[in-house]
Formats: structure tokens, sequence, C-alpha cells
């Protein structure tokens, strides 16, 4: 590995544009995080949840117990570990440590996970993965306002985005085809680790230990609130996130169920195959894109709201117009809009952070607005199915909720 001499760069506002080897290189680290997470929450904890439930307890709420302690250890870990990064001073440079230390430990945490007995392991394991690959991701994603200057986050936004897509195809694949659940672990851990290889043996910069704030434990906990009165554009943009991926967690949430009992599909898994191949498909044709173009125009703004506008567009099909074809026109407009939304929506994120001191936290307060809508979503849903009008009800509730995300973007005043 190269080490740098310490570099007051680390905390300027970058204006070399990166090449495309430090992008590739990062978008793959950034895909073997989601191979982590994903070859576990599609495949295997399922699998593990069926062996190891106890006699009296179904295996689905093994699953929704041991993933939702997961999921609230990762709102927790992701800002924690973006802070503690901001405060890095190794030789080895100021996120790169956290990414090392993420994926070997979220290996080595996969590999407790296949060897777990009884309930109680797979949780405990499970979210050691969540705390592990969290303090990589936190560091992967810092790493874009550190080194990325603003007419190129569009873009390097995009080959993230498609990263983490292919990471989630990879990880279902290699947790199907290794083998069994013990393979299937092992196999993810090693993909996390190789995969990230090329980006830790890259110079990263470094933090001059003189840069660093004084540290109170006070200063540090109050730091991971925000005044939105104080930085209105962070606030705003919080909010948009938050909203946009709640209306997209609530459309996807149901969709076996709407698929055998609204639509009477004879093989609903099969129909949920199809839709997430339509959905895939047309993301990957424009999340790249999207990022690339909205850096060409030097606009973030109208972005987010027109991909906001066609996800609610999608929505709406799917409580209006409810057949197959519905669905499947449903499935693609979905993909375009989070397409395009992935990678400009995570650009306009990096352009209003309010100081290079602490963007690693910053940005993990932001990233509690993508996986707080996957607790958010059951908790609502259940309700309107059950109560207050079924899917129709529930997928316009989605593309409201959606479509306010979507408008709200014009708050945000720094950004174009």
């Amino acid at each position: 590995m190269t080490v740098p001499a310490a570099d007051a760069g680390a905390l300027a506002e970058p204006s070399a544009p990166v090449g495309g080897g430090w992008t590739a290189s990062l978008s793959l680290a950034n895909g073997a995080i989601w191979v982590g997470w994903y070859g576990p929450l599609q495949i295997l904890l399922a699998m593990q949840a069926a062996e190891l439930a106890p006699p009296g307890t179904s295996k689905e709420s093994v699953l929704a117990w041991v993933t939702g302690a997961g999921a609230v250890v990762s709102l927790v870990a992701n800002p924690l570990f973006g802070a503690l990064s901001d405060r890095t001073t190794s030789r080895f440079g100021r996120r790169t440590p956290w990414i090392a230390a993420g994926v070997l430990g979220g290996a080595a945490a996969l590999v407790l996970l296949a060897g777990a007995r009884t309930v109680w392991a797979m949780a405990g394991g499970w979210c050691l993965v969540q705390l592990t690959l969290n303090a990589a991701f936190a560091a992967v994603t810092a790493a874009v306002p550190d080194r990325v200057p603003r007419r190129q986050r569009g873009a390097v936004g995009g080959w993230l985005g498609a990263a983490q897509i292919l990471g989630v195809l990879a990880g279902t694949g290699l947790a199907t085809l290794a083998g069994g659940l013990t393979a299937g672990y092992l196999a993810c851990a090693a993909f996390t680790v190789l995969a990230t290889l090329p980006y830790l043996l890259r110079r990263d910069l470094v933090l001059p230990a003189g840069a660093r704030p004084p540290f109170t434990w006070r200063s540090f906990v109050t730091g991971f609130g925000f005044d939105p009165r104080r930085h209105p554009d962070l606030g705003w943009a919080w909010l948009t996130r938050f909203l946009i991926n709640l209306g997209n967690a609530l459309a996807l949430l149901y969709l076996l169920y709407f698929l055998r009992d609204v639509l009477h599909r004879p093989d609903p898994q099969g129909g949920v195959l199809i839709l997430t191949a339509v959905n895939g498909v047309t993301l990957l044709g424009t999340v790249v894109v999207g990022g690339f173009w909205s850096d060409r125009v030097g606009r973030r703004r109208p972005f987010v709201l027109w991909s906001g506008v066609i996800m609610t567009v999608a929505t709406v099909l799917l409580a209006c117009w409810q057949t197959w074809t519905g669905a499947l026109a449903a499935a693609a407009l979905l993909g375009i809009g989070f397409g395009v939304f992935t990678s400009v929506d995570f650009a306009l994120m990096t352009d209003v952070l309010p100081a290079a001191a602490h963007r690693g936290k910053d940005l993990g307060v932001l990233n509690i607005a993508n996986s707080l809508p996957q607790v958010a979503a059951p908790a609502l849903a259940a309700p309107v199915v059950a109560h207050l009008g079924g899917y129709r009800a529930l997928y316009l509730v989605a593309a409201a909720i959606g479509l306010l995300g979507a408008l709200l973007v014009r708050r945000i005043r720094g950004v174009a």
C-alpha cells in the first residue's frame, strides 16, 4: 500500500477530476459491501431462520426479528463510523482504515453467522455484520465528497448506484449457487474482501493531526443532530430522500401478496422475479445516464423532482391499472425513476454538506433516510391494507408520499 505524507487537501474542496480507475475501484468496493448484505438478506437468513425457528415460532417471525435488530444497528452504525472516520489521522488515510477494518470484520462476522446454531447467535451475527459493513459503507460514501469535484459527482454516483444493484444481484447469485448455507456465507465473505482490495491499495488523503478538532464527549454526541434552521438545505435534502424512499418501499413491500391476492397470478413468486428483472434493467439503464446528464447540465433539483414524479406515476398505475400489463409498466417506470434518483440524489446530498471536517458524519445522518423507510414501511402499510382500503389505498398513499418528497426538493436553495 502506498502511504502518502500528511495532506491538507483532506479538508479542501476537491477540484481535480478523478480517473476511471479510482471510480471503478470505489464502485467495486461499494458493490462488495452490498454482496455482504444481500446474499444473507435475500437467501441465507431465510434458510437459516427456517432451520433454527423454535417449535411454535414461525420462520417468518424469526426472520423479521433478526433483520429488524440488524436494521436498528445500521441506523446507529452508519453515522457513528462516519464521524469516527472524519477524525482519523492514520498515515494510511482518513477513510481507508475504516473500509479495511469494516470489510474484514464483516467477512469474519459472515463466517461466524454461518456457524450460528441458535436464533440468538444468528441475531448477534447479523447485527455484527451490519455494524462492521456499515463502518466500511460510511467511509466509502464519504470518499466521494473528499475526492470528487462537484461537477463529476453525478457520474460517480451513477457508477456507485450501478455497483449497488449489481452487488445485490451478485450476492443473491453467490448465496443461491454456492451449494448450501455455510458455503453461501463463505462465498459472500470472500467476495466482500477480495473485491475491496483494489481500492484499499490506492492512495488515500491523510488528515493532519493538527487539523482534527479537540474531542469532547458532549460535542461528539450532540454533533449527530443538526439544526435545520442553520442548515435548511441539509434538512430539506434529508426529508426529500426519506419520503421518496418511503414511497418506493411501500410500493414494493407487498408485491408478492398483490400479485397473489389482487391479480391472482398462478405463480406469484415467478411474477415477482419477472417484475424485479424489469425494474432492475430499467434502473441500470438510467442510473449512470442520469448522473452524467446531471453533471453535464450542472443541475440536480430538476432530476430529483422529475424522477420522483415518474415514480409517483408508476405507483398510481399499481392503484388504478390493476392488471399484469399495468404491473409490468409500473415496474419499468419505477426503475427509470429510481435509477435517476439514486445517482442524482447522491450527488445532491454531497453538494449540501455544510463542512469538510464532518462529511462522513453528515452523510451517515443523511443515509438514515435510506434505511429508516425499510423500518417504517411495514408499520405504515399493514394498517392501510388491513383497515383503510386495501392495496389500492396503499399505492395511492405511497404515490402521495413520494410526490411530496419530490416537490420538497424545490425548497433546497444552495443547489441548482
